[in-house]
C-alpha cells in the first residue's frame, strides 16, 4: 500500500535499517509521531551544522581584528636604514605562532629583455627569535633591514616616489580559541611609505600596568635620516 511504501521510504531516508518493522500502516498516530521526529531531527542537524560553520567562519572575522598601520616608514635603526610598519591585535584572545612575511611586487625586465609585470620577491624580517614567530601581546613594529639582499637597497628618498612597487604584508597565525589558521593582509605602495619618520610610542606603564593607546596607532614623527640609498650609506658610513 501507499502507507507501507511511505514508511519504507522513511527508513531509507534516516538509514535505520531494513529489519523487521514494528510500526505498520494500521497505526496512524505512530506514523505521525515518526514523521514529526524526523522533521525535528533534520532541524537539529541543520542548526548544529550552522553552528559549526559559524564557528569555523570566525577565522575571517578574527582577521579583521588584526590591524596594520596605514603608512609604513623608513628610518635609521641600529645604524641601518630600515623599512618598518606597525601591527596590533584588538582582541584579548591571542594569535598563536604568528608570523609575518613581506613580499615586494614590482615590474621588472630580465637581461634577456623579458618583461615580468608582477615579479614577487620575498624580503626578510628582522626578528631576534630564530623561529620567526612574533608574540602579539601588544602592538609591535615589524622591521626589515634594507641590506644587500633587499630590493630597496638602491632606492633613495628621491627615487621612492618614482618607483612602481608594492610591498605586501601577510600575517598568519592560529586562533587560540578555535585552533583555526587565520590570515590578515595589507600592502604599502610608494606613496604610503614615509621616509625619515618613526612611529610614536603607544605603550605606557603606570604602577606596573601596561596600557596601549590605539588612538595613536598610526601616528608618526619626523626624525633625522639620510636621504640617500642604503647602498650609498654602506659605502659612506660617515653620512650618518
Amino acid at each position: 500500500s501507499f502507507t507501507s511504501a511511505f514508511l519504507f521510504s522513511i527508513e531509507v531516508q534516516v538509514t535505520i535499517g531494513f529489519g523487521g518493522r514494528m510500526m505498520t500502516e494500521e497505526c496512524p498516530l505512530a506514523i505521525t509521531v515518526l514523521i514529526l521526529q524526523n522533521i525535528v531531527g533534520l532541524i537539529i542537524n541543520a542548526v548544529m551544522l550552522g553552528c559549526i560553520f559559524m564557528k569555523t567562519a570566525q577565522a575571517h572575522r578574527r582577521a579583521e581584528t588584526l590591524i596594520f598601520s596605514r603608512q609604513a616608514v623608513i628610518a635609521v635603526r641600529n645604524g641601518k636604514l630600515c623599512f618598518m610598519f606597525r601591527v596590533g591585535d584588538l582582541r584579548k584572545s591571542m594569535i598563536i605562532s604568528a608570523s609575518v612575511r613581506i613580499q615586494v611586487v614590482r615590474k621588472t625586465t630580465t637581461p634577456e629583455g623579458e618583461v615580468i609585470p608582477i615579479h614577487q620577491v620575498d624580503i626578510p624580517v628582522d626578528n631576534p627569535i630564530e623561529s620567526n614567530n612574533i608574540f602579539l601581546v601588544a602592538p609591535l613594529i615589524i622591521c626589515h633591514v634594507i641590506d644587500k639582499r633587499s630590493p630597496l637597497y638602491d632606492i633613495s628618498a628621491s627615487d621612492l616616489a618614482l618607483q612602481d612597487l608594492e610591498l605586501i604584508v601577510i600575517l598568519e597565525g592560529v586562533v587560540e580559541t578555535t585552533g583555526i589558521t587565520t590570515q590578515a593582509r595589507t600592502s604599502y605602495i610608494a606613496e604610503e611609505i614615509l621616509w625619515g619618520h618613526r612611529f610614536v610610542p603607544i605603550v605606557t606603564e603606570e604602577e606596573g600596568v601596561y596600557a596601549v593607546d590605539y588612538s595613536k596607532f598610526g601616528n608618526t614623527v619626523k626624525v633625522a635620516a639620510p636621504r640617500c640609498s642604503a647602498r650609498e650609506l654602506d659605502e659612506k658610513p660617515s653620512i650618518l
